[in-house]
């Protein structure tokens, strides 16, 4: 990146936060409008939405010849893996699904119940929301990197134990090397816990951008929470617009 771009890409944010500001955040018919349609059912699109290029951004600079491990290769090291406990109930694990050079990687708990079936993280009610929320961001699951802290399905769908997250942690960071996002949006309190190395609640991380290994991460509500509290669902609206904002994703 050229020093020009630099302070083109500072300018672009602080004009961004300046938008943001202290008053508040302004959730207009459109947002509104955007977030009713997460609860209808899927539509027939007949319009063609644009790829997203995957633009340099700093965290590549320098780096683009540097021999990295891909997704592929963790896969096979993880391989039918047995390092904890939560291997003798699974039916498949659920590694990661997406674009192996996403600009947006989604990082969520653990499998559930239709995951642990299908081998595919998000395919649920609750996946079925963030398909829908992705798709309001003007991308496609196509697009992004979905995968989860853990890669196996907790009994009863309990919170993955620390020992058991550990286990699974080395996995996620190598997952996130390969594919070198430009920005996390992590859902739900464990992802954010584990990336970030706090113990926060997400209604106080979410709404500004943190830090993992200089990527930017956005901690945000998970899906099933949504699901629950579908009050919030402005609230992880206005996160996923500052991503789109930084993404240079028009809304």
């Amino acid at each position: 990146m050229t020093f020009d771009e630099t302070i083109n890409s500072l300018r672009i944010t602080l004009q961004q936060m300046a938008r943001w500001g202290c008053a508040g955040f302004q959730c207009p018919p459109e947002s509104l409008t955007t977030i009713q349609g997460w609860a209808r059912p899927r539509a027939e699109k007949s319009n063609q939405r644009q790829p997203v290029e995957k633009a340099p951004h700093p965290i590549m600079a320098g780096h683009e010849t540097a021999a990295t491990e891909t997704l592929e290769q963790i896969g096979s090291d993880l391989g039918d893996c047995r390092r904890c406990r939560l291997s003798a109930g699974r039916t498949r694990i659920v590694f990661g699904q997406g674009n192996p050079q996403a600009r947006l990687v989604f990082v969520g708990e653990a499998p559930g119940f239709e995951e642990d079936r299908s081998g595919s993280p998000f395919v649920g009610p609750a996946g079925q929301l963030l398909t829908k929320i992705i798709e309001a961001m003007k991308l496609t699951r196509d697009q992004v990197y979905i995968c989860n802290v853990i890669k196996c399905r907790p009994p009863d769908n309990r919170d993955p134990e620390q020992d058991e997250i550990a286990s699974c942690r080395p996995f996620l960071e190598r997952q996130i090397a390969a594919i070198n996002p430009e920005v996390i949006c992590t859902l739900g309190s464990h992802a954010a816990h584990t990336l970030l190395d706090t113990n926060l609640p997400v209604s106080r991380l979410r709404g500004r951008f943190q830090a993992f290994n200089e990527i930017r991460v956005m901690p945000t509500y998970h899906p099933a929470y949504l699901l629950r509290h579908p009050e919030r669902k402005r609230d992880v609206w206005e996160d996923m617009k500052k991503i789109m904002a930084l993404l240079h994703i028009p809304l």
